[in-house]
């Protein structure tokens, strides 16, 4: 049954909720488009060790990270998701975990037409893209307003679902929220103000006022935020697969 789209569920770990939705049975391939560091498909992996995981990534900081941390079950490839370089019906579901938006706008419904033909039919994509809303996303947008770009996300899959190629067809919704925890401002600066696949126009005064918005938020054991997540569960139709993007 689809979820109540309004209300919000408590998570601790999104790997409770993927492993809920997607069938991740012996040999299930998976694919994630925008895997970055790869932490939930490595962690996917020891609780479900006959799946295997493809992750797509752009940034090659990142991708020279990953190769250098092998798992089992687990490939890498450096590519976007608007150009999956697979054959049609490869994979048996596919994840975006807070990427979808980072797809160039021009090109996200691109991006989910090639998702829908390296899915086998009935194939499920899971995607999960934050909420522009509290106090986590308040102070990210003082740096890096996302406003434009996961609204687009959005539209993107309103989109996709509208298309005349029948590609798409929506099985759930899900809204939930999962507690970060930084150390202090200095681990926040580090993890997300400076990551390798984005330079966002730092300067002393700017750092100096995203700080002065953090630091109340900081207790003894660090600070803690609620990050408000929205998901959306595709199944890919039985529509006449889509042609090759180029």
């Amino acid at each position: 049954m689809p979820g109540n789209r309004h209300a919000f569920e408590r998570l601790d770990d999104e790997l409770d909720l993927v492993a809920r939705i997607l069938p991740l049975a012996s040999d299930f391939r998976l694919i994630e488009l925008g895997c970055g560091a790869a932490a939930l498909a490595r962690a996917l992996l020891k609780r479900f060790p006959n799946s295997t995981v493809t992750g797509l990534e752009v940034d090659r900081v990142q991708m020279a990270k990953n190769l250098a941390m092998p798992t089992e079950r687990l490939s890498f490839v450096e590519a976007g998701a608007q150009a999956i370089p697979f054959g049609d019906s490869h994979f048996d579901g596919a994840m975006m975990l807070k990427s979808l938006h980072h797809v160039p706008m021009p090109l996200m419904g691109q991006a989910l037409r090639e998702v829908a033909r390296v899915l086998r039919t009935g194939g499920l994509l899971y995607v999960s893209e934050p909420i522009y809303g509290g106090a986590f996303n308040d102070i990210v947008r003082l740096y890096n307003d996302e406003g434009m770009v996961r609204a687009a996300a959005q539209g993107a899959l309103d989109a996709a679902l509208m298309d005349r190629l029948g590609l798409w067809q929506q099985v759930d919704e899900i809204r939930f929220t999962m507690p970060v925890r930084f150390s202090g401002f200095d681990e926040f600066e580090r993890k997300h103000m400076r990551p390798s696949y984005a330079d966002h126009q730092l300067d002393d005064a700017l750092v100096a006022r995203v700080r002065h918005a953090f630091e109340p938020h900081v207790g003894a054991d660090g600070a803690w935020f609620d990050r408000l997540m929205h998901v959306r569960v595709f199944a890919r139709s039985d529509a006449a697969a889509p042609p090759q993007a180029h």
